[in-house]
Formats: structure tokens, C-alpha cells, sequence
């Protein structure tokens, strides 16, 4: 949500070596932040990066005080964050994150929900709720011409015809 001090950036997948060197995987693969920041937290607890260096497909990390493998172990399938202002974020960036709980509507004005989560994938989707309707809108220019997170709005230009689907209590969708 906007305003978070701290940014989930990826994972950690498995530990590398038996120096203690754990392997982190983000979210974006061309995201060099790791390289820049001296701190991470895992799963909310700040660890001491001691070193760092990519490989093609994940980022191999030393942390202060992990000597051994074992200890790399412990910290598998963790959330890795980074602080806010290390993503040195341009004026226009938005991050996916700070869109949950934003308010929706039509280009002229109309009420259309509220955004309730964003499924990123090879085409980012915004999942809409409005009333007992559930709508996913892709996050295109075309579709969503305007985004101001300061007054938490989002402005939006559905195709005709876009499909509703009811929302069911209790159950996640594509159950």
C-alpha cells in the first residue's frame, strides 16, 4: 500500500554453497536494487547484506553473521524487502502495490469499485470489486488512461461488453 516503508522486491528460493550465501529471485528480473542497498528484511526482520552478486537468474546473497549453509537454509521461501526509497522511483512510477484500496470510476465521473488486488503476470490485471461484481480490467494505457495516488483514484475506459463475475465468499477464483 502506498505510503509502506518497505517494498517486497521478491524471495529467497534455496540456499547457495556452504559459505551461507542464500539465492534471491525478483519479482523483476532486471531490477538491480540489490546492488544498491546495504539492508534487506526478510519476511519483516532487517538483515546486514556483507555481500552480493548476480547470476542469470537470481542474485546470490551474504548476509552479515550467516556463515554456514544450514543457517543459509533457514531463511528458503522467505519475502524479501527493501526500503521505499531504494527503488529510486521516477515522478511517473507506480507501483502495483500502492493500487490496492484505490477507488475506481469511469471516464466521465460514474462509480465503478474499488481495487482489491492486482494479478501480475505476462499482462498485470487490476481485480475490481464493486457491490457483489468482480470485474479484471488489464492495466493498459488504453484501459486506464489516468492513476492518481495521492487522491487514490483511478480512472478507467472499459471495452463494451466487459464481463462481471459475481464474487463468492469464502472462495478464491478459478476455484
Amino acid at each position: 500500500m502506498k505510503g509502506d516503508p518497505r517494498i517486497e522486491i521478491g524471495g529467497v528460493s534455496r540456499a547457495h554453497g556452504i559459505r551461507g550465501e542464500i539465492s534471491i529471485v525478483t519479482h523483476d528480473p532486471d531490477s538491480t536494487v540489490l546492488e544498491r542497498v546495504d539492508t534487506i528484511w526478510l519476511d519483516g526482520v532487517e538483515h546486514e547484506i556483507a555481500a552480493v552478486r548476480p547470476t542469470p537468474k537470481a542474485w546470490l546473497v551474504m548476509l552479515a553473521g550467516v556463515n554456514t549453509r544450514t543457517e543459509a537454509e533457514a531463511f528458503r521461501g522467505r519475502k524479501v524487502e527493501v526500503a521505499r526509497e531504494a527503488l529510486e522511483l521516477s515522478e511517473d512510477d507506480v507501483l502495483l502495490s500502492d493500487l490496492i484500496g484505490c477507488k475506481v470510476q469511469l471516464a466521465d465521473g460514474t462509480p465503478w469499485g474499488e481495487i482489491v488486488a492486482v494479478e501480475a503476470d505476462f499482462q498485470n490485471r487490476l481485480v475490481i470489486h464493486d457491490g457483489g461484481v468482480e470485474r479484471m480490467l488489464p492495466l493498459v494505457d488504453q484501459l486506464v488512461p489516468n492513476i492518481d495516488l495521492e487522491a487514490r483514484l483511478v480512472t478507467v475506459t472499459p471495452p463494451e461488453g466487459m464481463p462481471d463475475s459475481p464474487i463468492v465468499r469464502g472462495k478464491r477464483r478459478g476455484e
